[in-house]
């Protein structure tokens, strides 16, 4: 990554260099598209001219503390390199981050969709306890949060429920959630308290812009109907309910949870929009070399990535081999535990498929 870096900051000074020139000061284009390179090296160049000050004085220190005779002279020397050891890891970080900018999507919101998957009513009741943990995550990152769209079981459990998110940090730390969700322990509804294994399957999607993905009206089915509750019971007696159907994809949005058709047919295009933002992204995907999907991984929502395992009180991200016995405070919404760590392990293989670890 340091060779990487040196070579930026190379490019960087001939940028400077370049600014300064007479006749790329008086082509506005000329310097505008030089002055744009230049900004965005210009962090990473900074932090990386820092990083080497900090080696430079921690090496500095590390002769003094092998070399000094003084007891208390060298204590305070130790001292001083444990903090310069912190400040370069940190330092260290931010440039990693700072090389992966380009890979994160500036999103200002997104939406997460989750769903009763294998185990019937024992899935829909672990759903809402994985939608509850999340809300309760956004929450505590003050993140605003609304609900588009919920579909509950007979007992209370949800079948499927859409949020959106609106964060411009919330898809970066969430986009690694999407996957299947498996949970294990005794259901409420298992008489002779025997462990079940069920799956709930969790979908993370970029919002994208309206202009960013324009659909046609034509393209669409538009279908009204009562919303209803937990075994079809009616909730309203006007058809304010929209189901859209994409009729070129086949992708079908629902939306009932306001009282209002406009509203919730307002809600279900922006879903629609992100559905189908994803499946352009998938395509784009495909075109991604094999060797690299392997060593990014794929983060489809076909991959069985966690299990909370009740019984034993642990959580095991199966992707980075992360096992954690706190299943109650991730269930509380602490899901850092668990999102910190695989971010920082998706951060990593990027940097690595790229050449600059």
């Amino acid at each position: 990554m340091f060779e990487r870096l040196k070579e930026l900051e190379a490019r960087f000074e001939e940028l400077e260099m370049e600014m300064a020139k007479p006749d790329v000061l008086s082509d506005v284009e000329k310097y505008r598209k030089i002055a744009k390179d230049y900004n965005e090296l210009k962090e990473t160049v900074r932090l990386f001219r820092e990083w080497k000050r900090v080696t430079e004085e921690e090496e500095k220190i590390q002769k003094m503390v092998e070399e000094e005779k003084d007891e208390d002279i060298k204590l305070l020397a130790k001292e001083e390199l444990k903090a310069l050891t912190r400040q370069k890891e940190e330092l260290e970080r931010k440039i990693r981050d700072e090389l992966l900018k380009k890979d994160e999507q500036e999103v200002k919101s997104m939406f997460l969709e989750i769903r009763a998957g294998t185990g019937g009513e024992e899935a829909a009741l672990f759903a809402g306890e994985l939608l509850s943990a999340y809300l309760k995550y956004a929450e505590k990152k003050k993140w605003k949060t609304e609900i588009v769209s919920l579909s509950l079981s007979d007992l209370g459990g949800v079948k499927e429920a859409i949020i959106v998110i609106d964060s411009k940090e919330a898809y970066n730390l969430l986009r690694y959630e999407s996957g299947v969700h498996r949970v294990q322990r005794v259901p409420v509804t298992e008489a002779q308290g025997r462990i079940h294994t069920s799956t709930v399957t969790v979908a993370v999607l970029p919002e994208p812009e309206e202009t960013e993905i324009v659909i046609n009206p034509d393209d669409l089915r538009i279908d009204v109907f009562r919303a209803s509750g937990p075994g079809g019971q009616h909730v309203n007696k006007t058809e304010s309910a929209v189901r859209i159907t994409h009729i070129p994809t086949g992708i079908v949005v629902t939306c009932q949870d306001e009282k209002s058709q406009h509203k919730n047919k307002a809600k279900a295009l922006r879903v629609l929009r992100a559905r189908l933002k994803e499946m352009v992204e998938k395509q784009k995907e495909k075109e991604i070399s094999e060797e690299r999907r392997k060593q990014v991984g794929t983060g489809e929502r076909s991959e069985k990535i966690r299990t909370y395992n009740f019984p034993q009180g642990r959580v095991t991200d199966h992707r980075i081999g992360l096992t954690v016995y706190k299943i109650q405070d991730i269930m509380d919404g602490d899901l850092d535990e668990i999102i910190i760590p695989v971010t920082e392990h998706f951060k990593t293989e990027a940097l690595k498929s790229r050449g600059l670890r």
